[in-house]
C-alpha cells in the first residue's frame, strides 16, 4: 500500500469567513490535544494565516495513471479528506485535488501548479519519491508537505510523513517484548530497501528499550533466496540465544514462505515468539497461515478503526482502504489548528505540538524529524482471528509510549 513504502509567494485574494465550528462526529474528530499546556514559540516555518482566512489545502492523489489500484486509493484519500471537511463544519477549508499518477515527475509538476494556485499546505502524495519530488517543489514557497508516505527517508525539511512508520511499530513491539521478559531478538530481512529500514528501526528500538538484537539474518527477495539462506538464517538463530524472531516482511512479499520454512526447520513458533514488522490482519487470509497463531504484530486501535470504516462506508458505499484514514487525519488535523493555533496553524511548531492529535485511529503527533509518533496496539492471532493483547495506549505519555 505504500511504497519504499521563507519565502513570499503570491497568493490569491480570500474572502473572511466565520469562525470554526469543530463537529466532533461520533467522537471521531481530530483535534489539538491539550492546545494551552503546548507552550510553543510562533513561527518555524510555514504559510502564516491572517485571521478568519481561507486556507487551501492542496490534497496530492495517485490518480491519472490508468491503474486501477492507483485510482482505487486516489478515490479513498479524496473521500476521506472530503469527510473530515464536511465534520468540521466550516467553510475556512477549501480542498483541491491534484492528480500525480503516482510518479515523482508528476508529482512535482502539480506541487508547483498548487503553489501558483496558492496553496498554504500540501496534504499527500502517497509514494516515497513522489513525497520527494512535491516537497522540493515548494520548498522555497514555505509550504510543508504531509505526505501519506511511510518511509522516513523522505522526512525531513518541509517533508512529514503521516504513514505508520517501521521505528514507531518496532518501539511499540520490543517495549512490550520487554515487559514479557523477551531480552534477545532475532531479525529476519530481505535484502530491499525496505528490509534494510526495518532492521535498522528495529536495531533503533532494541537499544531504547534495551532489548539486545542477538543476531540479523538476511536473504535475497526471492523464493529462491529464501531457500538458498534457509540453512544460514536456522544454524544463525538458533546459536544467538534469540527468544524472539522479528520478521521485516510483509504478507505480499516473503512472510508466509520464509515463516513456513522457519517453523518447519526447528524455528518453532512454539519455542520462539514470532513478532511481525507489517500488518499481519491485511489481507485477511494471512491470519490463517498456521505458524503465524500466537504471532505478535502491532495495530491501530481496533474499535476506533471499525467506527471510522462504518461511517466511510454509509457515506460512500464500500469499505474504505486502510490508507484512507491518513486523509481523513491529516485535514482534520489542520483543522484543530486552526481553532487553536490561529495564523500559526500550518507552521512547523504547530504540526509538531508534542500532545499531538486525536486521529480516527488513534492518538498521533508528527516529530521534528518529519516523521511520526502513533498509538499502537499488539495483537496476536488466536485461531484464525486478531486479539488484541495490549491495547492502544490514549495518550502521549501513557503505557505504549
Amino acid at each position: 500500500m505504500f511504497a519504499f513504502l521563507t519565502a513570499q509567494r503570491k497568493a490569491p485574494r480570500r474572502r473572511a469567513t466565520a469562525p470554526l465550528a469543530l463537529v466532533a462526529t461520533l467522537g471521531l474528530l481530530v483535534a489539538a490535544c491539550a492546545p494551552g499546556e503546548i507552550g510553543l514559540s510562533p513561527g518555524g516555518g510555514g504559510a502564516r494565516l491572517s485571521a478568519q482566512e481561507t486556507v487551501d489545502v492542496a490534497l496530492l492523489v495517485p490518480g491519472g495513471s490508468g491503474d486501477s489500484g492507483n485510482d482505487a486509493l486516489a478515490r479513498n484519500l479524496e473521500n476521506a479528506a472530503r469527510m473530515a471537511v464536511a465534520d468540521l463544519g466550516t467553510d475556512r477549508i477549501e480542498l483541491r485535488v491534484y492528480d500525480t499518477a503516482g510518479r515523482p515527475e508528476r508529482a512535482g509538476e502539480v506541487a508547483r501548479r498548487a503553489a501558483a494556485d496558492g496553496a498554504d499546505i500540501i496534504l499527500g502524495p502517497v509514494f516515497s519519491g513522489a513525497a520527494r519530488a512535491a516537497g522540493q517543489a515548494v520548498a522555497d514557497h514555505g509550504i510543508n508537505v504531509l505526505s501519506f508516505s511511510n518511509n522516513p527517508e523522505v522526512a525531513g525539511g518541509n517533508v512529514f510523513v503521516l504513514g505508520p512508520t517501521f521505528a514507531n511499530t518496532a518501539r511499540r513491539l520490543l517495549a512490550h517484548a520487554g515487559t514479557q521478559e523477551i531480552g534477545r531478538v532475532a531479525v529476519v530481512q530481505e535484502r530491499t530497501n525496505a528490509g534494510d529500514v526495518g532492521r535498522r528501526a528495529v536495531e533503533d528500538a532494541a537499544r531504547a528499550t534495551g532489548v539486545r538484537v542477538a543476531t540479523v539474518e538476511s536473504f535475497e527477495f526471492s523464493q529462491q533466496g529464501v531457500v538458498d539462506a534457509l540453512s544460514d538464517m536456522v544454524e544463525g538463530i538458533r546459536e544467538s540465544g534469540a527468544r524472539a524472531v522479528v520478521f521485516t516482511s510483509d504478507s505480499a512479499g516473503a512472510l508466509p514462505l520464509v515463516t513456513q520454512l522457519l517453523s518447519e526447520n526447528r524455528v518453532d513458533p512454539e519455542d520462539y515468539q514470532y513478532i511481525g514488522l507489517t500488518r499481519w490482519d491485511v489481507p485477511a487470509s494471512t491470519l490463517e497461515e498456521r505458524q503465524l497463531q500466537g504471532g505478535w504484530f502491532a495495530m491501530p486501535d481496533p474499535d476506533l478503526a471499525a467506527r471510522f470504516r462504518a461511517r466511510y462506508e454509509s457515506r460512500y458505499g464500500s469499505a474504505p482502504e486502510t490508507i484512507a484514514g491518513l486523509g481523513y487525519d491529516g485535514i482534520a488535523a489542520i483543522g484543530a489548528l486552526l481553532e487553536s493555533r490561529g495564523g500559526d496553524a500550518l507552521t512547523r511548531a504547530s504540526l509538531t505540538q508534542p500532545s499531538g492529535f486525536a486521529g480516527v485511529n488513534g492518538v498521533f503527533r508528527l516529530l521534528p524529524d518529519g516523521t511520526n509518533e502513533r498509538a499502537l496496539a499488539v495483537a496476536t492471532i488466536r485461531d484464525n482471528e486478531v486479539s488484541v493483547i495490549d491495547p492502544a495506549p490514549r495518550s502521549f505519555g501513557a503505557a505504549g509510549f
